[in-house]
């Protein structure tokens, strides 16, 4: 099966269609997979749903697509950098679920492994608990959270081989293993394709069954706070 793509809009071509589910990589603004979400903004595709730790900032990640009014809602865990996502939520123009960081995680990676639902003792006796199922186990209360599955899973990695086994670097492996995996179509963006076999099997972070396409790219480094002290007087 052919799974490597010239670029990020033929390896869209014939999954996108208005009011679908993406969920979707990055932790603040490490490992988004900003090529594909450009090329949703190009495709025009609206009324999305994403399930998405946070919406990057106003210009860069998802937050491009809150400047084109693309997306519905949000299922998110931070809301922070972002005065766009902030300004739409707060006045009523974006739906927004929160989730705790850990239960968002593990509800994208239950939905990966076929699991429908789960308890956590995370958000018991808050505002996130109310109206879900609450359970007891051995004295202690829980509270259950669905599994997410989506229609789309973006993703970016730092390698991938052309059966599409991926390497994440560093903080970009916290997010984007458990999006990938609970997308019905998975497409990754990545900075290097190397030949089937030149991995080590020990150091692969994600198994080529859950990705469907790949594209290679050149990407932007940004950082979202930059703190320095200043330089010692000579």
């Amino acid at each position: 099966m052919k799974k490597i793509y010239p670029n990020a809009a033929e390896a869209l071509d014939g999954l996108l269609f208005d009011g679908m589910f993406i969920a979707a990589g990055g932790f603040g603004l490490c490992g988004i997979p900003e090529l594909l979400l450009g090329a949703i903004k190009d495709a025009g595709t609206k009324d999305l749903t994403f399930a998405s730790n946070n919406a990057g900032v106003d210009d860069f990640g998802i937050g491009i697509l809150l400047q084109t009014r693309q997306v519905k809602k949000m299922i998110s865990s931070y809301v922070g950098e972002n005065a766009e996502f902030m300004r739409q939520y707060l006045s009523g123009e974006l739906e927004l679920e929160f989730n705790p960081q850990g239960t968002l995680a593990e509800r994208m990676r239950a939905g990966g492994c076929g699991i429908p639902g789960f308890y956590t003792k995370t958000g018991v006796g808050t505002v996130i608990a109310e109206g879900k199922e609450h359970k007891d186990f051995n004295g202690e209360t829980y509270i259950m959270e669905e599994g997410i599955f989506t229609d789309l899973a973006i993703v970016k990695a730092w390698k991938a081989d052309e059966t599409g086994n991926l390497i994440f670097r560093k903080t970009a492996r916290n997010f984007n293993p458990p999006a990938a995996m609970c997308g019905k179509t998975c497409v990754v963006e990545v900075e290097e394709i190397v030949p089937t076999g030149s991995l080590d099997p020990d150091h692969i972070h994600l198994p080529g069954i859950y990705v469907h396409r790949i594209i290679q790219g050149d990407h932007e480094k940004r950082i979202e706070q930059r703190t320095t002290r200043k330089r010692e007087e000579a």
